[in-house]
Parts: structure tokens; sequence; C-alpha cells
């Protein structure tokens, strides 16, 4: 009789309530080993592409207008991307120096870019009828790309994701809120997730980034871990692939071994990011505009310098800069983000080694005026980037003795030390721990140019 009962008890407990899977553990050495290539790379690219593409007004068009599924299933018949190339694709991010790329397999709205056996919903099933993602990472492997997917936890087409207030139809009242999700199991939902995410993982290779996005928790019409059973997810996304790196974004923040890097979106970080005092890897993701999905009448669009300093100032803070294409519904890249991606690899071709394998620098290298540092400690080689052309000279302040060469890196041209500046009215006292390099008047025909310090031992 009790066995009978401590059965049933263990039954009603697993009927009523997720069984939480115990994620791995790993030591912060293997972490960071694990983690080095992406460490390394510093620059990569995001895309958002889906049905938006064909609306053209926001990625969250379907939220934003409150659309039905039946007023959102018109672009479904019309998505054929006849212009899409992903070898093309993937060399642009090769040449803008980007090291690796994260696509949309499915974004908020459903649609899954992707032959998945477990919806109708997908892009077999439009004119194209050929797999996007397939075709997309055969292409960026062959550059010599990393491979990332990103899935959306959130769905608005699917018949048993719960209506929350995130979704097209979200209500105004409890009641609503009811009356609307009668029918609707979250239960199928959660495997569904997992059907498609195995998917995913087991039947394209390997498969270097995820990006499982997102979760929003607090109050009755949020959803969080326990909604997208987010410790299994994981464990089961960790099983297929164990070297994947996974971002934040699953709601397991406290959870040891529940996320491996932080996502600061459209945000510039004051400084490293850190948790219980300890600096964390992070990755900032950015658009070129105020859209991440194509987007035909935004024009807020940054130029060549902001995404450099962008990027610059993210690898000065020890983070990885994410930068994202909304390609159009015909498969190409708007002419603007062309335009932007030629610009920073027309930098990086000669600049990158400023970027690559880079961080902060050390504390005993002060911060300067109107200049990001980034530092190597791999090759000891000190990077200052001039946001600010300076008028004949530069003191760095601090840096006295430290400096054993100076040149500019795009063309390896020495810089010379100074003297302070002297003259009837006026005489400049140098500091021993500062150093004064003499440059050219004329700035070189760099958009931001970069002074490498070969440093002492």
């Amino acid at each position: 009789m009790r066995k009978f009962i401590l059965f049933a008890f263990i039954f009603t407990v697993m009927s009523s309530s997720l069984i939480r899977a115990q994620l791995p553990v790993e030591s912060p050495e293997h972490k960071a080993e694990r983690m080095k290539w992406w460490t390394d790379a510093r620059f990569g690219m995001f895309i958002h592409w889906g049905l938006y593409a064909l609306p053209a007004r926001h990625e969250w068009v379907k939220r934003y207008e409150r659309k039905t599924n039946e007023e959102y299933e018109k672009y479904f018949p019309l998505f054929n991307p006849d212009m899409f190339d992903p070898h093309e694709w993937a060399k642009m991010a090769k040449e803008a120096g980007m090291k690796y790329a994260v696509i949309t397999t499915k974004h908020h709205e459903g649609f899954c870019m992707f032959d998945s056996k477990y919806t109708d919903y997908n892009v077999t099933n439009t004119p194209y009828e050929k797999d996007i993602i397939k075709q997309w990472v055969e292409a960026f492997r062959e550059e010599g790309l990393g491979v990332g997917f990103y899935y959306s936890l959130l769905d608005w087409h699917h018949p048993d994701y719960t209506i929350d207030r995130n979704h097209p139809q979200s209500a105004s009242s409890d009641e609503e809120y009811d009356e609307l999700n009668k029918g609707k199991d979250m239960s199928n939902y959660r495997q569904y997730i997992k059907d498609q995410v195995n998917e995913l993982l087991t039947n394209y290779g390997k498969i270097d980034i995820i990006w499982l996005d997102y979760s929003f928790p607090g109050g009755k019409h949020g959803k969080g871990r326990d909604d997208w059973d987010s410790e299994n997810l994981l464990k089961m996304v960790r099983d297929l692939q164990p070297n994947i790196i996974v971002n934040d974004r699953l709601d397991l923040l406290d959870e040891e071994g529940g996320w491996d890097f932080t996502t600061p979106e459209q945000y510039k970080v004051s400084k490293w990011p850190e948790k219980d005092g300890k600096k964390i890897s992070w990755e900032t993701c950015q658009t070129f505009s105020g859209s991440w999905g194509y987007y035909r009448d935004e024009m807020t669009w940054k130029d060549t310098k902001q995404l450099l300093v962008l990027l610059i100032e993210s690898v000065s803070k020890g983070g990885n800069l994410l930068l994202n294409v909304g390609p159009t519904a015909r498969g190409t890249f708007d002419y603007r983000a062309v335009d932007r991606l030629e610009s920073m690899g027309k930098w990086m071709k000669y600049n990158n080694r400023s970027i690559y394998s880079c961080t902060e620098a050390p504390d005993d290298f002060p911060r300067q005026d109107n200049c990001l540092l980034t530092y190597n400690p791999e090759t000891n080689r000190l990077y200052i980037h001039l946001l600010d052309y300076p008028i004949k000279r530069l003191t760095l302040k601090g840096f006295g003795g430290k400096v054993k060469y100076a040149q500019f890196l795009h063309d390896a041209s020495e810089i010379k030390f100074g003297k302070p500046r002297h003259n009837v009215t006026y005489q400049e006292k140098l500091a021993d721990q500062d150093v004064i390099l003499i440059l050219p008047v004329v700035k070189p025909n760099v958009e931001i140019p970069v002074i490498e310090l070969y440093l002492n031992d």
C-alpha cells in the first residue's frame, strides 16, 4: 500500500509540474577554452529574415498592427526570394571582417525558414520550396565562418501558444485572456520547441552558436523558464552539441551553466559587464537602423564611423559586436547595408589586428582623450584608435617607460617619439610617465586611424 501511495505521489508531482534537468557544469578554464574562438572573433553578422520582409515595416509588424493569423496569412503564399544567394551573403560578411553569423530560423511570427516535419508553416511550403537554412549553413561554412541559429521561443502562429502580453491578440483583462486561451495547451508547445530545436541541432551538422529568444517573466501574462521548460531544453541543446555557445535569454541567469554570454541589445555598455563582481562574456547585438527585419521606409541609419566606433568600443570593453542585416523579400541586402559592410570591410582589411583576439587594455594604461584602446594579450601590443585626429602630437599620459616602438597600423609606418613643446611664450612640461608621439599633420586616409604600440616586456 505504501508503495502504491508513493508511486501515486510521484506520478502526481510529475504530472502537475516540470521536472527540472540538472544542467552540466564545467570549470571556468574549460568554458574559456570552449568559447575562445568566439572571443577572438569579436565581430559577427546577425540576419533577421522571414515573412515580415514582405510588408517591410518591422519584424514585429504582426504585433504592432495586431494582425490575426488569417490577416497575416496573405504573406505566406507570396514568399519567393528569387534572388537569394547565400554565397554572396557569406562573402560580404567575410569581406566586412566578420568571423561568424547567426540567422533567424524562426522568429516570433512562427514562420520557419527550415524544413521542419512538425509544421507546414515553413519555407518549403512557399513558392520558394527550398530549405533556406540548409543552403545558408553550407555557404557560410565554405567561407570559413562560424554558424549560429536564432530560434524564437515566442510563436504567434502556433495554436497551443498561449496569448500573453506580447502577443498580437493581447487582451486588457484577465477574463479576456482566459477566454482567448481556452483549449490552448502550452505543454504541446513546449514539446514543439524541443522537437524543432532538436531538428536544427541534428540536421545541419556542427552548429557553433544558438540564440534562444526570449523570456519575459513577471505577472500573469509573461513567460519564463517554466513556460519553455528551459532547463530540459538547454540540457538537450548541450547533449546534442556539447561545444555550442548559448545566449542568456532562457530565464536561467541564476543557474550555473544556464548561459554562456549576456546580450545587451541596441545598447552601448558603460563598462565591461559583471555578475557577482566578475567580468562576464558579452556581445551587443545592434542594427544598422531602427529595425531588425527589412524596413523599407526606416531612415535612421548609422554611418560607417558610428558603426566602427561601436565595434571598437565593444572590443575595448571586452565584448563582441553582432551587427544585423535584414534582407529584402527577394533575398538581397538593402543597398545601405551593402554600403556599410563594404566601408567597414575597407577599414577592417588594414586594421583588424586591433580587433581580433583583442580585449580591454590593462589598468596600467590610462584611457586617453578622444581615443579608444584595445589590447592583444598574446602579442603584447596596444592599439590606440584616434576618434578625433590630433594636430601633430599625441601625448599619452601614463605611458612612460612602457612603449618601445610605435607605428600606424594601416601601413606599418613608424611614428617617432617626441619632446615637449618649447617656444618663447610656453614650455610644456612632460611628466616622466608620459610619452609624446609625433604625427603627420594630414590625417591618414583611414576612417579611424589606429596606432599600434609595441610594448616593453
